[in-house]
């Protein structure tokens, strides 16, 4: 099926993903309306009266909650999002989603609910949280501490999500569909650090350490306690094995194969300084 948007809204557009999302719908020629809180018209998932600006005039919309799916009364903003966007005119909306959490699937039921038409996209760790999240500190001074062990993760690359979301905004062949978004191999933290170390070519040491610790250090950065919440959680309930499961659908939607994580690894530290 062709191509079928003109007008696209990408909320969290300077986040991670969004950037990337406005990135392509950009260069493939649409019209791309950043929802951030600087844009104009801003837009603030705090604040439910910039939302109509945003969404009026917009044929489908990309649904990137902040900070994350698994905050607390993240399905209630969604929904209300979602009906109010049906109501404006919008006739699709992409949501990012998380794997195995709860909370997730019920933003993702929300959505389904009050949307015209809907693609959900659900995601493994992203494997950018070690170049561009909270732990890109940790790599650059050569210790990586987490509250977790030996339980294995298909680290998902953040621009096969953003391919991924603008296939699903364009064309009509994603409606109605739920995806399951994994890198091509499973790595525990442990190993994805030893990937990156190899890439830079200097040690990088992953230790396992208690909740208490993790929760201690993660205040000294500091963070809000919200997201610092939310962070325990993902770690301590979320990486338990649940998701210790690759899946072809970026395969699927994209006609390629996902990108391993050695494949990021390299693009993102293999021009630092100390890096072979």
């Amino acid at each position: 099926m062709g191509e079928a948007v003109g007008c696209a809204l990408v909320t969290g557009a300077t986040g991670k993903s969004g950037r990337r999302v406005v990135e392509r719908l950009a260069k493939r020629g649409f019209s791309v309306r950043p929802g951030s809180r600087a844009g104009d018209p801003a837009f603030d998932w705090e604040r439910p009266e910039t939302w109509s600006p945003a969404l009026r005039g917009m044929e489908v919309a990309y649904v990137a909650f902040q900070p994350d799916v698994a905050m607390p009364g993240a399905p209630q903003r969604i929904g209300e999002f979602a009906a109010l966007a049906t109501q404006l005119g919008v006739r699709r909306l992409v949501l990012l989603s998380g794997r195995g959490e709860p909370e997730a699937e019920a933003c993702e039921d929300a959505l389904r609910v009050a949307a015209r038409e809907w693609t959900i996209l659900r995601c493994s760790w992203f494997a950018q949280n070690f170049s561009e999240g909270f732990l890109a500190g940790a790599i650059a001074a050569g210790e990586v501490r987490l509250p977790v062990g030996a339980v294995p993760e298909p680290f998902v690359d953040l621009d096969d999500v953003a391919d991924v979301a603008v296939e699903a905004l364009v064309t009509d062949a994603h409606v109605g569909r739920c995806y399951e978004l994994t890198g091509p191999r499973l790595l525990t933290f442990s190993e994805a650090v030893s990937d990156i170390a190899q890439v830079l070519g200097r040690p990088l040491r992953f230790t396992a350490i208690s909740v208490e610790a993790f929760r201690a250090e993660l205040g000294a950065i500091p963070l809000d306690d919200e997201v610092v919440n939310l962070l325990t959680y993902l770690f301590t309930s979320v990486l338990d094995g649940r998701n210790a499961a690759v899946h072809d659908d970026i395969a699927a939607v994209l006609g390629r194969p996902a990108r391993d994580f050695r494949a990021f690894a390299t693009a993102a530290f293999g021009s630092r300084e100390g890096a072979r």
